[in-house]
């Protein structure tokens, strides 16, 4: 059949799992032309994978300029700095925006959720997790091998004792570069923040040490062979030229849809959907909203690192990202309080924050291959999507406790596709005439999307099977801050 060889490569990744993806077997095996680089490309001192972005980017041109040596550039290793920082940052605003909208009891169970994913993935991706990702490729684009474990070769020291710094070179034909350590904590966070989102759908009924066990083995199984399929030089989706500038399929619609898996086994919360189950706190969800925004410019803007034929971080394609990321949040955040007001019948502050986290949502896959426009319509989009995807769930009663599934699996597919439709800058989407480039996005969000799904519904299965992953009925009414933690939110 058509799609043949890619589904030859999914069934040998796992052999728990098994994607029935169909992708042309020719297409597959050959490395087509990227439209835009949306990857990592490790410098030559680091490993080879920058010479495998060049050729997969470009046909060979002797006019072109030939390979050269990194070189640090500073103004990009000090915004780069910042935009790691700010991507931290996003995970106690996730934790704010969580823990506001769960019920009194709950607070301090749903905002250990992020931050102790903060600790687990952080230990996981020193360890192995930066390798399966980002280092060189080991099996058919779909994972990373271990050479980089523990973070391994990326420094050395010179005869005189003085350390020597691997550079990570995006572009091999441009000097500008940055230490790879800032490149690998950049990474750290974007997994830590991605297992975060899953958390949302769990809220106030999974046991802490099912949760603990789950961040572990998601991102391991999910996050890193995802990250390594899409954003780096050697992963099948890369090589097909799939456009995720920031996150859309990795992060976003990977969580939401790992999400909506992990309920099947999990299921509802005791006395939904007849028992009122009104968030406790709005301003804390409202600072987290805040906080989130402000940090998404770290999440876009600092994913420049990884733009077609820039090699410098700090420069217009980030200004590109960080106006889109202004103007699609503010759009979707009118669109999804213009809607609730037309349905419900007056606006929520609820409403307009998660409408923001929506177009960001949205705008995070195309932040840097759509121009302003194009940012506004696709805002104005994941208002309306992504409240409509919020109301499913009252309507096919699965119990998504804050929205994970609702804003970021919907959110998530829709902005990856329609990055595929708008995107001009550095590549062509579908209203610019290129239809293959759409097609791609579509196998990369069904890719994607099956995969996480399938191997989130074996983890959940098997934790479910070994130690439980939900809390007694009686702990639950009770609530998890006392029964998991001992602790109270207010005292």
């Amino acid at each position: 059949m058509k799609y043949r060889g890619i589904l030859i490569k999914l069934i040998m990744l796992s052999s728990l799992v098994l994607t029935p993806l169909l992708v042309t077997a020719e297409e597959a095996k050959s490395p087509a032309a990227a439209p835009a680089v949306s990857a990592p490309a490790t410098a030559p001192t680091a490993a080879p994978a920058a010479d495998a972005a060049a050729q997969a980017a470009a046909p060979a041109d002797p006019a072109k300029p030939k390979n050269v040596d990194p070189v640090l550039n500073t103004g990009d290793t000090a915004w780069m700095l910042v935009s790691s920082a700010l991507v931290l940052f996003m995970i106690p605003g996730l934790a704010f925006f969580y823990g506001g909208m769960v019920r009194q009891k709950n607070v301090l169970s749903t905002m250990m959720h992020s931050f102790v994913a903060m600790g687990i993935v952080g230990v996981q991706w020193a360890i192995i997790g930066y390798s399966l990702a980002f280092g060189p490729d080991a099996f058919m684009g779909l994972i990373g091998n271990t050479s980089k474990a523990l973070l391994n070769g990326l420094i050395t020291f010179g005869k005189d004792g003085s350390p020597v710094y691997a550079l990570f070179q995006n572009v091999s034909t441009e000097p500008g570069s940055i230490p790879e350590y800032l490149f690998a904590m950049y990474q750290c966070m974007f997994a830590i923040i991605t297992v975060a989102l899953i958390s949302g759908a769990l809220a106030e009924r999974i046991k802490f040490s099912a949760y603990c066990l789950f961040v572990l083995l998601w991102t391991t199984l999910v996050y890193d062979p995802l990250a390594h399929w899409v954003w780096m030089t050697d992963g099948w989706l890369f090589k097909k030229g799939a456009l995720d500038f920031a996150g859309g399929t990795v992060v976003h619609l990977s969580s939401g849809i790992s999400a909506l898996a992990a309920l099947i086994f999990l299921g509802k919360r005791h006395g939904f959907p007849t028992e009122r189950m009104a968030p406790h706190s709005l301003p804390l969800t409202m600072l987290g909203v805040g906080m989130l925004w402000f940090g998404w410019y770290g999440f876009n803007a600092g994913s420049a690192i990884v733009g077609a034929n820039c090699s410098d971080a700090a420069g217009g394609l980030a200004a590109l990202a960080f106006a889109t990321t202004t103007i699609a949040p503010a759009a979707a955040g009118l669109s999804w309080m213009v809607a609730e007001w037309l349905h419900a019948g007056k606006p929520s502050a609820l409403g307009f924050g998660s409408g923001v986290v929506a177009g960001l949502v949205v705008i995070t896959p195309a932040a840097g291959f759509v121009q302003p426009g194009a940012a506004l319509i696709l805002g104005l989009v994941a208002g309306v999507v992504c409240y409509g995807g919020v109301l499913l769930k009252a309507k096919l009663k699965y119990d998504d406790s804050l929205d994970a599934f609702g804003v970021h699996g919907i959110g998530g597919t829709t902005g990856a596709i329609l990055t595929g439709v708008f995107a001009t800058v550095g590549a062509k989407g579908l209203l610019a005439g290129d239809v293959k480039q759409f097609i791609t996005q579509l196998v990369a969000v069904g890719a994607a999307g099956a995969y996480a799904f399938i191997v989130t519904l074996v983890i959940v299965f098997v934790l479910h099977k070994t130690i439980g992953i939900r809390v007694d009925k009686e702990d639950e009414i009770m609530g998890l801050d006392q029964t998991q933690h001992s602790e109270s939110g207010y005292n």
